[in-house]
């Protein structure tokens, strides 16, 4: 019998901090990415996503959640690939973690985005994660670049970004949902990266990149 990693190889991958576990996430996991979502990720009117996918009717986030992680999976190849990792901490589902990329193989450039239930946050998870996808864009993928970019009050999520080394990388105004907002973006590359303390432990790594890459692992 094929296995379903044999026929969408990401899903072998797994990145192990000292506390948490980094997985693609499966149909089977989309249950508890939405009562994650639904439990409360920020502030009521304060909404920190360019898309403001929180500010729905609690009947459709789910269905709404579901069709943007099937969008992602239906529309990655090695031109453009979104990688959607859900976050686990001691068995319990906290957030998620994005990586984009456009033309990797050309700008070695990759993008990332991220959401943790409340109760999880403050907890230094949204500066391991990020360490997470980072190791493994630099030390995996060969990316030369990771950007990031957040709402100018979003202190939480530009902190992040200042405690791992990212440097500011231009101000502009957006809508957001149709609100304006004004958006610090930031770039980090490996020389400026302020490497965590502990060692990414990578699985499933050779099938992901030949996937992601359209070329085996080196």
């Amino acid at each position: 019998m094929t296995e379903l990693i044999s026929v969408w190889p990401p899903f072998a991958l797994t990145l192990a901090t000292p506390r948490l576990t980094l997985r693609p996430l499966r149909d089977d996991h989309i249950p508890a990415a939405v009562e994650a979502a639904a439990s409360g990720i920020h502030e009521e009117g304060r909404n920190p996503f360019s898309t403001p996918w929180t500010a729905v009717p609690a009947g459709d986030l789910g269905a709404n959640m579901a069709r943007w992680y099937w969008q992602c999976r239906a529309a990655s190849t090695p031109e453009s690939w979104t990688l959607t990792l859900g976050i686990w901490h001691e068995g319990t589902f906290l957030g998620c973690q994005d990586m984009v990329a456009r033309d990797f193989t050309v700008l070695r450039t990759v993008a990332t985005g991220s959401w943790l239930r409340k109760s999880a946050q403050g907890r230094g998870f949204g500066k391991e994660m990020r360490a997470a996808v980072a190791l493994y864009a630099f030390d995996w993928l060969g990316a030369d670049v990771c950007e990031s970019e957040a709402a100018d009050w979003n202190t939480a999520s530009l902190g992040v970004s200042r405690s791992l080394g990212y440097e500011l990388n231009g101000v502009t105004r957006m809508s957001w949902g149709g609100r304006q907002e004004t958006v610090q973006r930031v770039r980090l590359t490996p020389e400026g990266f302020r490497r965590p303390d502990w060692r990414l432990r990578v699985e499933g790594h050779e099938p992901t990149a030949k996937f992601l890459l359209g070329v085996a692992a080196g």
